[in-house]
């Protein structure tokens, strides 16, 4: 019988927010914030409908996230279809010099995956294995290893937050379905901060347009809703 193969990766979804000169930060030691309420409320929103939250180490160590649903009606929705309150913690890790006391490991009671390189294995098990689970990935690190352990796992939908590095893994590797890029109105125009993403070879380019699915202004923002591939729809 023939048909649409069955899916062995989580559906990808990555979420990021930029300025208008495509910086993600400023090269200051204090967070840039690009967003605003209502558009932090909007990624709420699309925590509450995933399986699984993904960063990278260095996200971790430079913005210390939470990486929970903080809306207490939708940690309620969740809990009443069975499901835990927050998504699971997801990290993945070359180096493992991950802080056992970051709130990726500290704030609320997800089930918390950290996918490591298998140099460091035994180094990262001995400074988180007691929070969190800790999963050979590879040397280095596979992204399309992991989204099929993820999957085995039971993660159906995951969103990837960063960073940069991570976003840019994802792309080059042709691993994302959606991306929801959220433009501040304002530059940093500081070489040494970080951009959305660096130099890479990209599926998307100017023989291979990334489609637009949607295009909407959230008070002083905009996001710019990309479908990366066929599994991603209009609405």
């Amino acid at each position: 019988m023939s048909g649409t193969p069955a899916p062995t990766r989580p559906y990808v979804l990555l979420s990021c927010a930029t300025s208008i000169d495509g910086y993600i930060d400023d090269a200051s030691d204090k967070r840039l914030l690009l967003s605003n309420d209502d558009d932090l409320d909007r990624v709420d929103a699309v925590r509450a409908s995933c399986d699984a939250i993904l960063v990278g180490a260095g996200t971790v160590r430079r913005d210390d996230p939470r990486l929970l649903v903080r809306s207490a009606s939708r940690r309620a929705e969740r809990v009443a279809c069975g499901r835990p309150a927050s998504p699971t913690k997801v990290t993945l890790t070359a180096h493992g010099d991950l802080d056992p006391t970051a709130r990726f490991f500290t704030a609320g009671d997800p089930t918390r995956l950290v996918y490591c390189a298998t140099s460091v294995r035994e180094k990262t098990e001995e400074r988180i294995g007691r929070l969190a689970t800790v999963v050979d990935a590879g040397e280095p690190v596979d992204p399309a290893w992991l989204l099929t352990d993820l999957y085995a796992r039971g993660v159906r939908r995951l969103m990837v937050e960063g960073g940069g590095t991570v976003h840019a893994q994802f792309l080059a590797a042709g691993l994302a379905d959606e991306l929801h890029l959220v433009v501040a109105p304002l530059f940093v125009g500081d070489g040494r901060a970080p951009r959305f993403v660096g130099e890479g070879r990209f599926p998307w380019h100017p023989g291979r347009r990334a489609r637009l699915a949607e295009a909407r202004q959230i008070g002083d923002v905009v996001l710019l809703r990309y479908a990366l591939s066929d599994r991603c729809t209009e609405g």
